[in-house]
């Protein structure tokens, strides 16, 4: 179940949102982004810079193992404890490739680390095995959570986001944004650029690297990473970053092309220091303009119902 330090934590944010010291806003004229729903938002003041289908819900894909790795620290479980890698209470895992060996064992807070820096499936899938109820106690939890957190258009199926009924908006992933700031493992492991793990049970070593790149740029002063992508949810990006004397919140969902969300990244973060962010490419944005008038004409066929 949530932590009550999550809901103190909410609390906090309105009192310094009320003392933060206001920035000028760029005009959101001058940005151009990709991706279909987004929040940038300025996390000490707490003033929205730009939104766009914030709270349609979508699928998340791999941002859900923000959540997973919550709950798994939510419940004190020891960090060092050896565990077996397992998979089978999670049906949507049969099949998925992985490097890493059913059965083989790993420290949980290895296995922590490679599921949120290098996203990896089989990790995250571990953490829900291995938590007291079994897997069934750690969805039920997850949801929990996200109540807990007034994440009210959110909803968890499994913990690894390759279901499409993990679900959410760009307003309640910021809210999972603020409370992951809590943790400072999250903080190290999504900010992390590799992480080499030795297994046992056979003994093997193998290399991770963090799905996010932005992580190894210097002009990038990154708090919180997490990447994610399936055919359903498209590219999707959650960051916490420190942009222009400013500590925003940037959620980032469904974009076409292989380092659009990326490249979005980077167009806010032009946007903002430099007022305005350039064109996005012509393929991208024919995507994104078509699954918007989608939502639209969903939109106005449930308003004529």
């Amino acid at each position: 179940m949530h932590n009550l330090t999550l809901r103190l934590f909410f609390l906090s944010l309105l009192f310094v949102g009320s003392l933060a010291k206001a920035h000028s806003a760029p005009d959101p004229a001058k940005l151009d982004l990709a991706s279909v729903s987004v929040m940038i938002k300025d996390l000490d003041s707490g003033e929205v810079l730009f939104q766009r289908n914030e709270n349609q819900q979508k699928s998340i894909a791999s941002i859900t193992k923000l959540m997973t790795a919550i709950v798994t620290l939510d419940a004190k479980l020891p960090l060092k404890e050896s565990i077996p890698i397992q998979v089978e209470q999670v049906p949507i895992m049969r099949n998925v490739f992985s490097r890493i060996r059913i059965g083989s064992v790993l420290p949980r807070g290895d296995v922590l680390n490679i599921a949120l820096m290098s996203s990896e499936n089989r990790a995250a899938a571990t953490l829900g095995h291995r938590y007291p109820g079994g897997m069934r106690s750690f969805i039920e939890n997850m949801n929990l959570t996200a109540k807990g957190l007034s994440m009210s258009n959110t909803a968890f199926d499994e913990p690894t986001g390759l279901s499409e009924k993990n679900r959410s908006t760009a307003s309640d992933l910021m809210r999972l944004i603020e409370a992951a700031s809590l943790y400072p493992e999250v903080e190290r492991a999504t900010k992390a650029s590799k992480k080499d793990v030795v297994f046992k049970k056979p003994r093997y070593a193998l290399a991770f690297f963090n799905t996010n790149t932005l992580v190894n740029k210097d002009n990038w002063n990154i708090q919180i990473s997490k990447t994610g992508y399936t055919d359903e949810a498209g590219r999707c990006l959650v960051l916490k970053a420190r942009i222009a004397d400013r500590n925003l919140g940037i959620v980032l969902l469904d974009s076409y092309g292989k380092r659009t969300h990326l490249a979005d990244a980077q167009r806010i973060k032009r946007w903002l220091e430099k007022g305005s962010s350039g064109p996005v490419p012509e393929g991208a944005a024919r995507y994104r303009d078509a699954k918007i008038a989608a939502l639209s004409s969903h939109k106005n066929a449930d308003s004529l119902a």
